[in-house]
């Protein structure tokens, strides 16, 4: 319209790719900082579009939340960004949620 090109970084996903996530999600239903299992994203730990044959490899994928795990530990909370400690983060994170002190 004015000249802007809109940046689309998948323009291209397998046609595998959305019963893959499916898959993944049956097999790992809750998010791998938080524990949470609503509203979740499989997360690419090396980007599809650094290396776009690990798209489909289970091994680089992790289960996060959309809001705020996704943004946080997956995009060091900028999107055009990724966490190459991913998946060592969210173990220490979920570490201490579960293990969270509590005032009686």
């Amino acid at each position: 319209m004015f000249g802007f090109k809109k940046f689309v970084r998948y323009s291209h996903r397998s046609p595998k790719w959305n019963n893959l996530r499916k898959e993944y999600l049956d097999i790992y239903p809750v998010c791998a900082a938080c524990g949470r299992n609503k509203k979740l994203e499989v997360h690419h730990i090396e980007p599809v579009h650094i290396n776009p044959d690990r798209e489909l490899d289970i091994n680089n994928l992790i289960t996060l939340c959309d809001n705020p795990c996704h943004f946080i530990f997956g995009h060091l909370m900028d999107y055009k960004s990724w966490n190459k400690d991913v998946v060592t983060d969210c173990k220490v994170y979920l570490n201490k949620v579960k293990n969270k002190p509590h005032k009686n």
